[in-house]
């Protein structure tokens, strides 16, 4: 590979060049292909081709093999083929950022910021803007800066069709928590390859969380402190919500256990899970 190299670790792949156990080599990627290589196999798969990227989602032929990966989807002619990566973990989370900066970092964007505000319909524009990609975060500068959204603000994402200024077009539409509100950004791109990457990296951390959530039992009482929790951080529970010192330090200790609240050495907070929780439960008092 000729070209400046932004990955390069050692791991093991498996593809539809491999027979048998997956072997192990080196993963490289540049701004114009990813290569997996070994001693035996060598495959260079254009970026441009690529059209899905699945994070942690290990294909059950390889679960004898595999822990975590990474699955790369890709146009090979007319074929569809799919190349599944494993590696160490601190090697592999930074690839899964980088690949995504690979893929969409400065591609044009037409975004809607907030299309809803504390779910109600804003008469807010789109502008355009250009994806900025970083760890666990996604950007759109504008003319006028721009906005910033951390993935673990995210409440929600789904996608719709609609006209933004691209004719009616896939538009990525993600919900997160922002000033003790819920809102909804829309975002469009006139590829719809990379509308479905720019969705696809949203829901990277969101989906194994509203997985999680979907088994997990949530009273109302719980539902009230979470909501408590995010929006008077600095105020002590005792004050916002009534409940006597046993019951609170009950219901707290039942969040623990579910894993929606955790403890520092200042102050309780919200996990991503109790974020998720919090955030749909506002939208849901202001809609």
């Amino acid at each position: 590979m000729s070209e400046s190299v932004v990955a390069d670790f050692p791991g093991w792949f498996y593809s539809h060049q491999v027979a048998g156990e997956p072997p192990k080599g080196r993963i490289v990627l540049g701004k114009s292909q990813l290569v997996v290589a070994s001693d035996d196999v060598r495959e260079n798969i254009p970026t441009a081709e690529i059209f899905d990227v699945k994070i942690g989602d290990v294909p059950n032929e390889l679960r004898t093999y595999f822990n975590d990966t990474v699955t790369v989807a890709y146009r090979d002619g007319d074929a569809r083929r799919v190349v599944a990566i494993e590696g160490e973990d601190k090697h592999i989370e930074r690839f899964s950022t980088v690949l995504f900066k690979v893929l969409l970092n400065g591609t044009p964007t037409l975004v809607r910021h907030p299309a809803r505000k504390g779910g109600r319909v804003t008469d807010a524009d789109p502008v355009k803007s250009k994806l900025s990609i970083k760890w666990e975060e996604i950007g759109f500068r504008t003319a006028d800066g721009g906005i910033s959204i951390h993935l673990d603000d995210v409440i929600g994402v789904d996608r719709s069709e609609r006209d933004l200024g691209y004719g009616r077009h896939p538009v990525v539409n993600f919900r997160h928590l922002a000033d003790n509100e819920s809102v909804m950004t829309e975002a469009s791109i006139e590829s719809s390859r990379k509308t479905s990457l720019l969705g696809r990296y949203v829901r990277m951390r969101y989906s194994d969380v509203a997985d999680e959530l979907a088994e997990t039992t949530i009273t109302d009482e719980e539902e009230e402190i979470l909501v408590a929790l995010y929006t008077a951080p600095e105020v002590s529970l005792s004050q916002v919500v009534e409940f006597n010192p046993q019951r609170l330090t009950m219901v707290l200790r039942g969040l623990r256990e579910k894993g929606l609240i955790a403890d520092t050495d200042e102050e309780t907070t919200l996990t991503m899970k109790g974020k998720v929780v919090a955030g749909n439960r506002i939208e849901q008092v202001n809609d």
